[in-house]
């Protein structure tokens, strides 16, 4: 017997038990799952044929708040009715603004954002038309926005890296169990 009552062949239980590297596979997956849905949000759509847009002004609200992100279809200009949203060209920006009217013979839309008292002043030439905003999700523009950095990029990368390890971390409390116990 040694000084803690154990014969030479005894040793004692590893602490932790199952529990720990269950929670430590249960953290790792929930990690890596977080990761893949936020990235299949803003990937998947587009393998789909949409074109994803982020929210940043007001024009819209309360229908599209700032910050959310709308997935645009292409659509024919003559298929647009009054009502939809649409998000078109407007020099270097891309508006998204619901179409009050659709002249087909002049090859124009008349539109106007919700929050705003006044049709746009400027009518929407066909040719600027990218489409019909077919869904729009609060706050996923400005996951969008935080993903297409560089520092973004990093977060993630190091996220799923966290993830890895901790499932790594699992299975090496499982392996040093086996060996012990």
């Amino acid at each position: 017997m040694n000084d803690k009552g154990l014969s030479s062949g005894q040793r004692p239980k590893a602490k932790g038990g199952r529990s720990t590297p269950a929670l430590c596979n249960i953290i790792g997956t929930g990690i890596l799952l977080a990761v893949i849905a936020a990235s299949l949000a803003i990937t998947a759509p587009r393998l789909m044929g949409y074109e994803i847009y982020e929210i940043v002004s007001g024009s819209m609200e309360p229908e599209i708040p700032v910050g959310s992100a709308i997935y645009v279809e292409q659509s024919a200009p003559e298929d647009i009715q009054a009502g939809d949203i649409i998000a078109f060209e407007s020099g270097d920006s891309v508006i998204a603004h619901r179409v009050v009217e659709n002249q087909v013979v002049e090859g124009h839309f008349t539109t106007k954002g919700d929050a705003n008292a006044e049709e746009d002043m400027q009518a929407v030439e066909y040719a600027d038309l990218i489409g019909r905003v077919a869904r729009h999700y609060p706050m996923l523009g400005e996951l969008m926005r935080v993903y297409s950095s560089k520092v973004g990029k990093a977060y993630v990368i190091a996220f799923a890296a966290c993830g890895a390890m901790f499932n790594v971390l699992a299975g090496r409390l499982r392996a040093r169990r086996k060996v012990s116990g």
